[in-house]
């Protein structure tokens, strides 16, 4: 009972984890990446804001259009699933194909604003992974699905992310035993390969003692 029990909590955890929302600083020239551990074929939706450091009044303001972000996001065989360049304020959408670490990378597309921000540009990032990456209000008016239809909807795709996300896990597992056999088989060959060496060794000088000891006639 209680496997099962810690199962479900650990896949509730990671369930309510696929959202995460955070603001870091940025320089002219700095490269800003995050990982994201996504199963294959999730959407994912990262929103982004932009500030300017303004130095004479000693806080942040929203940047002008003229200051961007360019991201870049690979997935886990560092292929490159999303490369372009936005505005100051604005989402981007993916959607992966390999279940593993997705690399996320932000920077400034402008050279401009280095003087006015004192070096600094705030950027608030929120990244949201699978079901909570889809906007429901705009499917019910597409749909016209009534608020039971639209539940039942929801409730289906969270079903569907923590399949997924059941998926993710029983890979890593695959991938870690693999990694661990693999360890323990090199481990095996070098005690084997480190035994040998030892023998021969050993034999080469017996005999070396032995032509030694024969040449000095003391056998």
């Amino acid at each position: 009972m209680w496997p099962s029990v810690m199962k479900t909590l650990l896949f509730l955890v990671l369930y309510l984890s696929c959202t995460s929302a955070l603001y870091f600083h940025i320089g002219e020239t700095e490269k800003k990446c995050f990982i994201e551990e996504i199963p294959d074929e999730t959407m994912v939706v990262g929103k982004y804001k932009t500030q300017l450091f303004d130095k004479t009044i000693n806080d942040y303001l929203p940047s002008s259009p003229g200051v961007g972000m360019h991201v870049e996001v690979r997935d886990p065989d560092d292929k490159v699933l999303l490369s372009k360049a936005y505005s100051s304020e604005g989402r981007f959408t993916f959607t992966s194909h390999t279940p593993g670490e997705h690399v996320i990378c932000l920077y400034s597309n402008s050279t401009k604003w280095g003087l006015f921000a004192g070096g600094k540009l705030r950027v608030h990032l929120d990244i949201q992974v699978g079901e909570h990456a889809i906007d429901y209000s705009q499917i019910a008016a597409k749909d016209k699905l009534t608020e039971l239809q639209l539940r039942v909807r929801q409730l289906l795709d969270q079903v569907e992310q923590i399949q997924k996300e059941q998926n993710y896990q029983r890979y890593r597992e695959e991938r870690f035993r693999q990694t661990s056999e693999s360890t323990n088989q090199r481990v095996l060959w070098w005690s084997i390969a480190q035994t040998i060496i030892l023998l021969v060794t050993g034999f080469w000088q017996m005999r070396h003692l032995k032509s030694f000891f024969e040449a000095k006639k003391l056998v």
